[in-house]
């Protein structure tokens, strides 16, 4: 079909009948641009699950009669799918109806019975979610200890784990992070997060990240990038096998694969770890030295102070409790 040609814009009313092919495909990049690529590829996926399901039903997927949603919904849960997973393949399903111009059905007529199957889910199968363990002061002076050497790819984890720690960043804006974003100070680092999960639209944040006594991480991070040659671009770069430095950056699921190998040369479970323990390590230690929420969110940018709340009452269980002096 011509780039020229027209296509009908359904409900756009009489003022806007027809629009041209670029410009709903421009149109929809930008819908597509309101949601963080990790949430896209979570979409895609929950979405071709649900056409899969209609499809040997021949049941055809858009619009969708939310009675049939639920009875989707149901069988993901029965097959043991995990009620926040079965939580967000509703939102996908109503994501992909909004972008076809169909009411997603759970907004639709008859919504209610979809709701409170999606809550007897929740209630049925729903338990606390499990946390990774919190890579702390001591934990990471441990995992620093256990990477030996002075290879490219020993610096590399060395400041990929302490810099990560003591920026509390996510692993999403570790592997983004770029020379560019890195401002040396008498007292350490000025660090530019161009984007994050909550500055989704791009206005940027900047954190302080101190020299240190103890675990040193702008002394590392600068170990790396001098050992490696790396000025500009990424600074977290992908490796090959024989640890040759790409210009490409690391992906997420590598800092966490490093951070699980680390952990477990360290001597702890590495199932256990995660890329968010390097992030939870800083509220934890930040918390048990006494720092008050607002000095950790000026690290850790969380929106609410609840989460924050939760790593210092974690810090503070034992702290003037009120059996110590009887018990």
């Amino acid at each position: 079909m011509s780039g020229n040609a027209l296509v009908p814009v359904p409900d756009a009313g009489d003022a806007l009948p027809v629009l041209r092919i670029e410009e709903v495909e421009q149109a929809r990049e930008y819908a597509d641009a309101s949601r963080a690529a990790s949430t896209r590829r979570a979409y895609a996926s929950d979405w071709s699950r649900f056409t899969a399901w209609c499809s040997e039903r021949n049941i055809p997927p858009v619009p969708a009669d939310p009675r049939l949603v639920a009875m989707f919904l149901s069988a993901e849960a029965a097959a043991g799918t995990s009620p926040r997973t079965v939580a967000r393949r509703m939102a996908a399903i109503g994501y992909y109806h909004k972008q076809s111009g169909h009411q997603p059905p759970q907004r639709a007529p008859g919504a209610e019975t979809l709701l409170e199957v999606l809550a007897g889910i929740r209630r049925t199968h729903g338990k606390p979610a499990a946390k990774k363990a919190a890579a702390d002061a001591d934990i990471l002076r441990d995992i620093l200890r256990a990477i030996p050497g002075d290879g490219l790819r020993a610096t590399r984890d060395r400041a990929l784990i302490a810099f990560g720690m003591a920026s509390a960043l996510r692993r999403s804006e570790l592997v983004a992070l770029r020379v560019e974003d890195l401002v040396r100070t008498p007292e350490g680092m000025r660090v530019t997060i161009a984007r994050s999960k909550t500055d989704q639209e791009a206005e940027g944040v900047t954190i302080a990240v101190p020299d240190g006594r103890r675990i040193r991480p702008v002394g590392l991070l600068e170990a790396w990038l001098s050992a490696a040659g790396i000025t500009e671009g990424p600074v977290f770069r992908r490796m090959t096998k024989k640890d040759r430095v790409t210009n490409d950056p690391m992906s997420d699921c590598a800092v966490a694969r490093a951070v699980k190998h680390h952990a477990k040369a360290a001597g702890y479970p590495s199932a256990d770890f995660s890329g968010h323990s390097l992030r939870a390590g800083f509220l934890t230690a930040a918390a048990r030295a006494g720092a008050s929420v607002f000095k950790m969110q000026e690290v850790s940018r969380h929106k609410s102070l609840e989460v924050l709340s939760g790593y210092v009452r974690d810090a503070e269980l034992f702290r003037d409790h009120a059996g110590s002096e009887f018990l």
